[in-house]
């Protein structure tokens, strides 16, 4: 590993450089945006009785006048888990029920996950250059500031899985590490055909395991990167042994390493996941807290805890609302299938005020009417890139055998290739905000190869020049799109002038 202060320092600049970018002008709009009409409310209602209750229906007016007292006394039906909710609602507790409030801890968690990303590419390249790549990478993407500014979930939901993530690579050094120690305590030069020592405690896969159930009780979807990266990390155990000495260790494998990550990963997130439910077991009122009292003759009622059978009564629910009919047939106006998020093809409008006109506003007078419109567009020469990236990093990983672009094509993959079950429902650009921390690592060690290693001369001066020009045309293009980013006042003409494609109106 390269010098750990200097990183430390590196995650620590780019970390408070985004910090500050995303809290400028942060309760801006003041009103809720988007889905921040279910979020934020449903983060207040949780956050004083535990569970989502319904509002009047004219409640987010009130609110942003300060009239928050618009709650009912009913619950309501939610469609995800609490604990983004709950982190919300800890910045409601902080600074009360305005727009900053509930959107500071999109900030805070929306910096964690450049944080997090370094990290991981640090450790995955062993480079403190790559590692700063990614995070100022990272830090000027649109989509990823956009929803470290909003009272969504899926920010949280992606740094709790990137979190996971780097734990899981860092416990996969560690068993290297003990596994090589294991072989010099003993004077060995290899392991000579047995399997080697039993390496069942993995706290690092311990805190994977937790992380993994923080970021599935934010939004499901995340148990689909859980299954790959479970794959993945005996694959790694496995071939460490077989580095190690260790002759055909996959069968056995599949029980002494394979159990153990089982264990340590799936039942710790599922504990993760059933405390983020805390809030509602312990409370009365919850929706369908009394299911299990009001339907007795049902078997889960007969046969479990009535708050557990309740709880899963909800989850049913819950799934079906998502593959249900009802969903199936929905429409919306910025649907946008899978097949064009890593090439921008349909970014989402999340606010637009229109027909400003001239003298109003801020808009010039004397000229042409204004707007501000608020985007979530991935800033585009760091998406195009990125795609790029990963295809390499297949192509590297798969066709070079370079295992270190493992990580970065599974978690892409994980987050991606599962959406394409569900295309009959409405899916939207957002949702890649889990995809992209993959991406952006994949295109960080990529550009890492152009720059070439220390000793590489001109060739290094030449690749690091590409590597600059690069970076720097992100950061321009991230400038230029600022205003769709920020809900900035904007005349037509340049609003259009950042309208590179049909499908971005």
């Amino acid at each position: 590993m390269p010098d750990a202060r200097r990183g430390w320092a590196l995650v620590g600049v780019v970390s408070l450089v985004a910090f500050l970018i995303r809290l400028w002008h942060l309760g801006y709009p003041n009103k809720l945006v988007f889905d921040e009409t279910y979020y934020a409310k449903d983060a207040w209602s949780v956050l004083h009785f535990g569970y989502e209750r319904t509002w009047a229906d004219n409640a987010n007016d009130l609110i942003v006048r300060g009239a928050i007292d618009q709650m009912g006394s009913s619950a309501e039906f939610v469609v995800h888990p609490p604990l983004g909710k709950l982190l919300i609602g800890l910045g409601e507790a902080m600074f009360g029920m305005t727009s900053f409030g509930w959107r500071i801890m999109a900030v805070v968690f929306g910096t964690l996950l450049i944080a997090a990303t370094m990290l991981l590419a640090r450790r995955l390249s062993r480079s403190n250059l790559v590692a700063a790549l990614a995070g100022i990478l990272l830090t000027v993407d649109g989509l990823e500031f956009t929803m470290s500014r909003l009272a969504l979930l899926d920010v949280f939901q992606a740094t709790f899985l990137v979190a996971a993530v780097a734990c899981l690579v860092r416990d996969r050094d560690a068993m290297r590490s003990r596994l090589a120690a294991h072989l010099e305590a003993a004077g060995l030069a290899d392991l000579g055909g047995a399997y080697g020592p039993r390496l069942w405690w993995r706290p690092w896969r311990l805190a994977s395991g937790v992380l993994f159930g923080c970021s599935i009780a934010t939004k499901w979807n995340t148990v689909y990167a859980l299954a790959a990266f479970g794959v993945l990390t005996l694959a790694w155990d496995i071939g460490a042994r077989r580095l190690a000495g260790a002759r055909r260790p996959a069968l056995p494998g599949l029980f002494r390493d394979g159990l153990p990550a089982f264990l340590q990963l799936v039942p710790v997130a599922l504990l993760a996941y059933l405390a983020s439910w805390l809030p509602w077991l312990t409370s009365t009122g919850g929706w369908d807290r009394q299911w299990a009292v009001e339907n007795p003759d049902a078997p889960l009622a007969r046969h479990l805890p009535h708050a557990l059978a309740s709880l899963i009564a909800f989850h049913r629910e819950i799934y079906q609302f998502h593959t249900g009919s009802y969903i199936n047939h929905a429409t919306h106006p910025y649907a946008a299938g899978p097949w064009g998020w890593l090439i921008l093809m349909r970014p989402l409008g999340l606010d637009a005020v229109n027909g400003i006109t001239p003298g109003t506003d801020g808009c010039p007078p004397g000229g042409e009417n204004c707007l501000r419109v608020m985007t979530t567009l991935g800033t585009p020469l760091l998406w195009w890139g990125a795609a790029a990236a990963l295809v390499a990093a297949i192509l590297l990983w798969i066709g070079l055998r370079d295992p270190r672009f493992s990580v970065p094509v599974v978690g892409a993959l994980a987050m991606w290739l599962p959406w394409f079950l569900y295309t009959e429902r409405p899916l939207f650009f957002f949702y890649a905000i889990c995809i992209v921390p993959f991406t952006v690592t994949a295109l960080a060690m990529c550009l890492g190869k152009i720059i070439g290693p220390a000793d590489g001369g001109w060739r290094r001066v030449v690749g690091a020049t590409i590597v600059g020009v690069y970076v720097a045309l992100v950061i321009l293009n991230f400038a230029w799109f600022w205003p769709i980013y920020t809900d900035g006042l904007l005349t037509w003409s340049r609003w259009w002038a950042r309208m590179w494609f049909t499908s971005w109106v």
